[in-house]
């Protein structure tokens, strides 16, 4: 299928896809014409990518951790980089916690001082 199909099925734009190729997380291949042709494992694969980007994962994170996912029986299963890769995120989510209840703390005490 070329990419505008991959995009209308996934509903991820065209600029995003072919930025995930260019992120070496998609491996198009190419038509004797140059188009891009996608596999129908392609759409499982661009809405995992979407999955994991938006609980938090960079993208350099899912180019580890995507070997993990099993497409022939389109499922995914941890895998070690994938436990690395949520384990650093997770610690970046925590310092950005601690962050901003630090700023609302700092906040709330304004508050109190009238």
């Amino acid at each position: 299928m070329k990419i505008g199909e991959l995009s209308n099925i996934s509903q991820i734009s065209i600029r995003m896809l072919r930025y995930y190729e260019e992120e070496e997380l998609l491996f198009p291949k190419r038509s004797l014409s140059g188009y891009r042709q996608f596999e129908i494992e392609d759409i499982e694969r661009v809405k995992l990518i979407r999955e994991l980007n938006n609980a938090g994962l960079t993208l350099k994170v899912i180019r580890k951790i995507l070997p993990c996912w099993q497409h022939q029986r389109k499922k995914f299963s941890p895998c070690e980089e994938f436990k690395m890769g949520l384990n650093e995120t997770l610690s970046k989510l925590d310092e950005q916690i601690q962050l901003l209840q630090q700023s609302r703390n700092h906040l709330l005490s304004l508050l109190n001082e009238n």
